[in-house]
C-alpha cells in the first residue's frame, strides 16, 4: 500500500475503512476525489464484485450533471436520494451478505455533521430573524382586507362574491381565498387575524424550505477538489431576501405574497428531489413499492406545479416550465397521461367554474389592471424604486459571484475526478461502435438530460426572470417592491445557501509539510490552494452580504407615508401607519382612523334602509348622497358606497350594503374601461361617478343630485348602459344564477375578458352607435 498521507486515515484524524476483499488503493483514492464518505462501506462494483462494468452514459448526460457533481445517473444514485433509492443501491451493487452499509446517522463523518449543523443553525437563525421582523411590522393592508369581504359572503351563504347578488371575483389569488376560508372555518377566528397568521406562517416557512432545497442541490460532495475537509452551508440568498423591508412588510399584509413564496419553495424542493430520482424502474432486488413511490412523487410534483395559476396567474410561467420538464423527461405514456391529469384537475376544473360563474377567463382584478398591458418605462421606475434605497445591486452582484464560484468549483471537481479515474477508465473495453447516434438516440439523450439538477436550476432561474420581466412590462405596482418579491425569491433559490469548503488539516500538511515532494504533490498542492482561496472568497462574500443586511434592513423610502410622489409608488405600510397613527393596523376597526372612514360608517347607518349612492367629498368628515326616487320599491332600496379604498370600506360596511370602486376591482363596468396612459400605476382606471348614478337608479337631476355631478353626463351614461354588449355583460354577473346562465356564460367569457368601453359616456354612445340625448344645459 502506498505511504501517501491521504491513504492513512488514522494520521488524517478519520475513521479507518472497513475493508472489503478486492478493494484497491486506487479505488479508495477515486472515491475520495468524488467526495464519498470514507466511514461508509464502499460497495464493490465491476470486476471486484463479478459484475460487468456499467456502460458509460452519453456525453450529454455528463454535461448536464448536478451542480454538486453528484447527479445520479441510472446506475449511480446520489447519496441524498430517498431511503428507497439507498436500499436500491444495496440491492443492485451492494457488498457481500453480512457486509451491509451503515445507514443514516451512523454512517456520517465530520463532513456530514459539519454541513448539517451549519445548515440547521443558518436556517433556524434566518427564519427566526424573519419572523421577528415580520411580527414587528405586522399589519393588514387595505388590499388585504378585500379578500375578507369575500369570506364574509361565503360564510353568509352568498357564494364566492364581493357583493351579494353580483358574481364578481374580486381576488386575484383563488388559492389564497379558499385557504383563508378553510382556516377561518377551522379556527372560527377573527378573519383579520386568520389572514395575518396564515400569511406569517407561510412566509416564514418558505425560507428554511427553500434553503433545504438548495442544500440538497449542493449535496455532501460539494467540498471542492479534495474529498477531505469540512463544508459549512451558509445562508446567502435567504439573508438578501429577508433584509429587504418590503419582504417583511408583505409577510403579514393579508395579501398572497407568503403563499407565493411558499409555493415556489416547495416546488423547488420537489424539482430537486425529482431531478435526483432515477427515471428507470427500480433495480432488481429493490422493494416492490419503490416504483410506486417514485410514481407517486412525480404525480404530486405535477399536481403542485399545476396549482400555479390558482396561486397567482403570472406564476403559470413557473409551474408551466416545471411541468414541461417533467412531461418531456423519460416517462411511460401512461405516466405522462397521469402527469397531465394531476396537473390539470384543479386549475382546469376551476377555470370552467370561473367561466360559467363569473363569465370571465381571468380574475376581475386582472381586467381592472389590464394584465396584458404594457408600461415599460413605469416598470423600470418601479425596479429602481426597489433597488435604489437599499443599494440592492450590491448583494445581487455578490450572489452572482457566489454562484459562479460554485460552478467553477464543481467543474474543477469533475476535472479532478476524471484525472484520478483515468487509469481505471483506460482499462475498460473501448471496442464499442463509434457510430453516429440516431435521431431517436439523440432525443432520448436530450430527454434524460432534462431530469438533472443543472437543468432544474437553470429552468427555475429563467422562470423567475420571466416573471420579473412580465412585471416590468406591466409597469410594476403602486406598492413599493410588492410584485418583485416573488420573482426575486425565485431567482435567489440556487444561492439560498452557499458552501464554504475547507480542506482537511491532513491534506494541508501533506501539501505543504516537511519532506513533501514538490513534483509528485504539485497537483495536491494546487487543489488545496484553490480550495483555500475559494473558501476565503466565499467567506468574504458572505460577510459583506451580512454587513449590507445589517445596514439596510431598516431603511425607508424618502418621504414614506407623507408623499406618494410622481411615480405613484408608495411604501404602503408606512403610508397607512402615518395617516392613522397606528404602528400595527390589523383589523378593519383600526382603519376607522383613516380619513373619511368614521363619517362613512355614519352615512351608511343613516341611509342603509333608504338606499342611495354614498360618494366621498373633499371634506374628510362628510359624504355626499345621491338619493333614490321616492317611487323606488323598498325591495330595491340598497345603499351603495363608491370609493377607491375598497378593503377598509367593504370590511366596515354590512353585507347588505353594496361597495364598488372607481378602478373596477369589484365593479365590472369600471374594470372594462380603457387604461389611462398617464394614470397612477395600479389606479389607472377611474370611472366617473355619473355611471354609478345611472346604473343604480339614483335621482338624476339637481337639487337632489349632488351639485358636483353633471346631469347631462348622467343621462348619457344611462343611455350608454343600453349598449347590447354592455347589457349582456351586466346580465352575466347580475342575472339569477342557474344552469342555463352557466351554459350561456361559458362562451360569452371569451369575449368579455377583452371587452372595453369608453369611460366618457358620450364617446361610448358613439362607439355603440346610439343616439346622444339632447343636452339639458347647452354649452
Amino acid at each position: 500500500m502506498s505511504s501517501d498521507v491521504r491513504d492513512e486515515p488514522v494520521r488524517a484524524g478519520r475513521h479507518r475503512l472497513r475493508e472489503i476483499p478486492g478493494t484497491s488503493d486506487s479505488y479508495n483514492d477515486a472515491d475520495r476525489a468524488l467526495g464519498t464518505d470514507v466511514t461508509m462501506v464502499i460497495p464493490v462494483i465491476g470486476e471486484r464484485s463479478g459484475a460487468a462494468d456499467p456502460e458509460p452514459g452519453p456525453v450529454g448526460e455528463d454535461a448536464g450533471a448536478d451542480v454538486g457533481s453528484d447527479d445520479p445517473g441510472p446506475e449511480d444514485p446520489g447519496p441524498d436520494d430517498d431511503e428507497s433509492e439507498k436500499a436500491d443501491d444495496g440491492a443492485a451493487a451492494g457488498p457481500p451478505p453480512g457486509a451491509g452499509r451503515r445507514r443514516f446517522l451512523s454512517s456520517w463523518g465530520p463532513r456530514e455533521w459539519t454541513a448539517t449543523v451549519s445548515f440547521l443553525i443558518g436556517a433556524i437563525g434566518v427564519a427566526t430573524f424573519f419572523a421577528i421582523g415580520a411580527w414587528q411590522r405586522r399589519w393588514i393592508a387595505d388590499d388585504g382586507l378585500i379578500v375578507l369581504r369575500t369570506l364574509r359572503n361565503l360564510f353568509a351563504g352568498n357564494g364566492p362574491v364581493f357583493n351579494a347578488g353580483e358574481r364578481v371575483e374580486a381576488n386575484t389569488s383563488t388559492a389564497w381565498t379558499y385557504l383563508l376560508w378553510f382556516w377561518a372555518w377551522v379556527t372560527d377566528g377573527q378573519l383579520e387575524y386568520v389572514a395575518l397568521w396564515v400569511a406569517l406562517v407561510l412566509s416564514v416557512s418558505a425560507i428554511p424550505i427553500a434553503m433545504y432545497g438548495t442544500a440538497r442541490l449542493l449535496g455532501p460532495r460539494i467540498t471542492g477538489p479534495a474529498a477531505t475537509g469540512i463544508t459549512l452551508l451558509l445562508p446567502l440568498g435567504a439573508i438578501i431576501y429577508i433584509a429587504i423591508p418590503p419582504a417583511r412588510d408583505f409577510a403579514t399584509s393579508g395579501l398572497e405574497n407568503g403563499l407565493c413564496i411558499f409555493w415556489v419553495a416547495v416546488l423547488w424542493c420537489l424539482l430537486i428531489a425529482w431531478s435526483r430520482r432515477r427515471s428507470g424502474g427500480a433495480p432488481e432486488g429493490a422493494p416492490r413499492n419503490a416504483d410506486y413511490r417514485r410514481a407517486a412523487a412525480t404525480l404530486f410534483l405535477a399536481f403542485w406545479a399545476g396549482l400555479a395559476p390558482l396561486i397567482r396567474p403570472e406564476l403559470a410561467v413557473v409551474g408551466g416550465i416545471a411541468l414541461l420538464l417533467v412531461f418531456l423527461a423519460p416517462l411511460t405514456w401512461k405516466m405522462r397521461v397521469g402527469v397531465v391529469l394531476c396537473a390539470a384537475v384543479l386549475p382546469v376544473g376551476y377555470q370552467i367554474f370561473r367561466m360559467g360563474y363569473y363569465a370571465l377567463l381571468i380574475p376581475n382584478p386582472a381586467v381592472a389592471k389590464d394584465a396584458s398591458g404594457s408600461k415599460w418605462h413605469q416598470g423600470f421606475v418601479y425596479l429602481g424604486n426597489l433597488f435604489g434605497p437599499y443599494t440592492l445591486v450590491l448583494p445581487v452582484v455578490l450572489a452572482i459571484v457566489a454562484g459562479v464560484l460554485i460552478v467553477v468549483g464543481i467543474r474543477m471537481n469533475r476535472a479532478a475526478t476524471r484525472d484520478d479515474s483515468s487509469a481505471a477508465a483506460s482499462s475498460k473495453d473501448t471496442s464499442k461502435d463509434s457510430e453516429r447516434p440516431t435521431v431517436r438516440e439523440r432525443l432520448s439523450r436530450w430527454s434524460r438530460n432534462l431530469q438533472t439538477p443543472t437543468t432544474v436550476t437553470v429552468a427555475i432561474v429563467v422562470a423567475g426572470f420571466v416573471v420579473g420581466v412580465y412585471w416590468l412590462r406591466q409597469g410594476g405596482d403602486f406598492m413599493h417592491g410588492r410584485v418583485l418579491l416573488t420573482p426575486m425569491f425565485t431567482i435567489l433559490l440556487p444561492v439560498m445557501v452557499i458552501p464554504l469548503s475547507l480542506p482537511a488539516l491532513a491534506d494541508v500538511r501533506a501539501a505543504f509539510g516537511r519532506g513533501v515532494d514538490a513534483v509528485k504533490d504539485r497537483g495536491r498542492r494546487r487543489r488545496v490552494m484553490v480550495q483555500l482561496g475559494g473558501a476565503t472568497v466565499m467567506a468574504a462574500l458572505w460577510i459583506t452580504t451580512l454587513v449590507w443586511a445589517i445596514v439596510c434592513h431598516e431603511k425607508v423610502l424618502p418621504n414614506a407615508g407623507i408623499d406618494i410622489g410622481r411615480s405613484g409608488i408608495v411604501d404602503e405600510r408606512r403610508f397607512y401607519v402615518t395617516n392613522m397613527g397606528n404602528e400595527n393596523p390589523v383589523t378593519a376597526a383600526d382603519y376607522l382612523d383613516y380619513p373619511r372612514m368614521r363619517a362613512m360608517v355614519e352615512r351608511i347607518d343613516e341611509y342603509r334602509t333608504q338606499g342611495g349612492v354614498i360618494l366621498p367629498s373633499n371634506n374628510y368628515d362628510e359624504w355626499y348622497v345621491a338619493k333614490l326616487p321616492d317611487n323606488t320599491p323598498q325591495s330595491e332600496r340598497k345603499a351603495t358606497v363608491y370609493f377607491l379604498n375598497l378593503g377598509m370600506t367593504s370590511m366596515n360596511a354590512p353585507l347588505d350594503v353594496r361597495v364598488i370602486d372607481q378602478m373596477g376591482l369589484a365593479y365590472p363596468i369600471a374594470a372594462h374601461t380603457e387604461r389611462l396612459e398617464d394614470g397612477r400605476i395600479g389606479h389607472d382606471k377611474n370611472l366617473p361617478a355619473e355611471w354609478v348614478i345611472a346604473e343604480s337608479g339614483a335621482y338624476p337631476k339637481w337639487p337632489v343630485l349632488p351639485g358636483f355631478l353633471d346631469e347631462d353626463m348622467v343621462a348619457q351614461a344611462k343611455e350608454a348602459l343600453t349598449c347590447s354588449q354592455t347589457v349582456d355583460r351586466i346580465e352575466s354577473y347580475k342575472d339569477t344564477w342557474s344552469f342555463e346562465r352557466f351554459k350561456k356564460n361559458l362562451p360569452q367569457s371569451f369575449g368579455f375578458s377583452d371587452y372595453r368601453i369608453q369611460r366618457n359616456p358620450e364617446y361610448e354612445l358613439q362607439r355603440c352607435g346610439l343616439p346622444v340625448p339632447p343636452r339639458m344645459h347647452p354649452r
